[in-house]
């Protein structure tokens, strides 16, 4: 377990090596399945959002050196404050949960990891356990037809045959059960009172949390993934132990036998998958993984944002699979429910090369010696997949030595679907692309090498 598990709201994770398998059967098996899908669509958003503000923390003193470095437009207790009311003005229009789950299906994606509620506490569904929710009357959007945002998103996604992960923050610091007012100001993000001093109170907060899941994981149809946040709650942390395995175990033995989680940071059975924050690992993991990373610069929706090119998220996407892992990519809607359009830009540019190139990553496994240099390798059955990334400018070499250990049968250049001439020399194979046209930006070129 690494001793800091969160900086600057960035989760670290849990030491490969410590990895628990699931004792489940069924869990196990659909942990293969997810692990074959390799990316999906994350998004952060709720009414804060409105604010252009990192999401949730700056409510955190003990977090406000960072996170409330954009909360300068009057003194901090009226900022927070106002944070705090930004449902009451939240109306979303252009919400399209249909364009949407379209529009992630187009681009490659293959599930949806959507924030259902943060640590600031506020429900993007129709929550029966607090009125600090979406459907609320105290939020404008409560009249849309689709104001259910959590459900019209899952229906969405689901017609189109994607994945559901449901990203649920631990800690509530709404909640009159874990930031109770009668305790003052929380100084920090974890529970604000003593809870062996309040054993009721914690209680309370613990089945506050358990429905809040059930609502989650019976209500909105198949859930392949319960995706925790917040891994300071945790029993070894101030005795914030919600019982995890109890909920977990009432859902599994009911609606979803097959449902994956990752409690993020804390180890064994219910941290199904580890969860690398805006970085990825730096070698080849063999157990199951998943980053978690940004098109812009931040989980949140920022004005002033900035996003990563089509180009930085093949290479990205080529990182992270050819080291085992899935990549959960966010973008953060803006206030009025459309999404960045350069964001959307190059979520196209990815989804365009993943059509050439998808069936080299998607349903794939690690392969040595997994990157060099330029090459990225994958597998699947009898066939490996190496990727040549181009800079800027496409260019190819007169020559480029890939590793093979079995014998090499074919080697095929995927987008154009011709032989490649080879010579194979033990484990290197050395291939001659002079037939290959060049055009446009491909960021990568794929190369099938089928073996015996």
């Amino acid at each position: 377990m690494a001793k800091t598990l969160v900086v600057n709201g960035i989760h670290n994770y849990t030491s490969p090596e410590e990895y628990v398998p699931p004792k489940s059967e069924a869990v196990r098996k659909h942990l293969e399945w997810f692990m074959d899908q390799k990316l999906g669509l994350m998004m952060h958003w709720a009414p804060g959002c409105q604010l252009g503000t990192y999401e949730s923390w700056p409510l955190s003193d003990g977090d406000g050196i960072w996170s409330q470095e954009d909360m300068t437009w009057a003194d901090i207790e009226t900022c927070k404050q106002q944070y705090w009311d930004a449902n009451k003005t939240f109306n979303p229009v252009k919400f399209d949960p249909e364009g949407w789950a379209v529009l992630a299906a187009e681009c490659g994606f293959k599930y949806l990891l959507f924030t259902t509620k943060h640590h600031d506490g506020f429900c993007m569904y129709d929550t029966k356990a607090t009125d600090y929710k979406i459907t609320a009357s105290s939020c404008p959007f409560h009249t849309h037809k689709d104001a259910d945002v959590v459900g019209a998103l899952f229906r969405e996604f689901h017609k189109q045959g994607l994945g559901i992960s449901v990203y649920f923050s631990k800690p509530d610091w709404h909640s009159e059960y874990y930031w109770p007012p009668q305790f003052g100001t929380a100084p920090d993000r974890n529970v604000s009172y003593n809870i062996s001093e309040h054993p009721d109170l914690w209680e309370k907060f613990v089945q506050f949390t358990h429905r809040q899941i059930r609502e989650l994981c019976t209500d909105y149809g198949k859930i392949d993934v319960l995706w925790l946040d917040g891994g300071w709650v945790r029993p070894d942390n101030l005795g914030q132990d919600i019982r995890l395995g109890e909920i977990v175990e009432e859902i599994r033995s009911s609606s979803q036998p097959h449902l994956i989680v990752s409690d993020r940071t804390c180890g064994g059975e219910y941290e199904n998958f580890i969860t690398p924050e805006k970085t990825v690992p730096d070698q080849a993991l063999t157990v199951p993984w998943e980053t978690c990373t940004t098109v812009g610069r931040t989980f949140s929706f920022h004005y002033t944002d900035t996003f990563k090119s089509g180009h930085q998220l093949v290479l990205l996407l080529l990182d992270v699979v050819s080291k085992g892992g899935n990549l959960a990519l966010n973008v953060a809607p803006q206030p009025d429910g459309a999404l960045p359009a350069p964001a959307v830009r190059s979520l196209r540019d990815l989804g365009s090369w993943l059509k050439i190139f998808g069936d080299g990553l998607y349903g794939t496994r690690i392969c040595a010696p997994y990157f060099s240099d330029r090459l990225f390798y994958t597998c699947k059955k009898d066939s490996i997949y190496a990727f040549f990334t181009y800079d800027e400018i496409p260019f190819l070499p007169d020559r480029i030595t890939l590793s093979a250990r079995n014998t090499v049968r074919k080697v095929t250049c995927m987008r154009t679907g011709m032989p490649v001439r080879f010579r194979q020399n033990g484990d290197t194979v050395a291939i001659f692309p002079e037939n290959i046209p060049l055009g446009g930006a491909f960021y990568a070129e794929g190369f099938c090498i089928t073996t015996d």
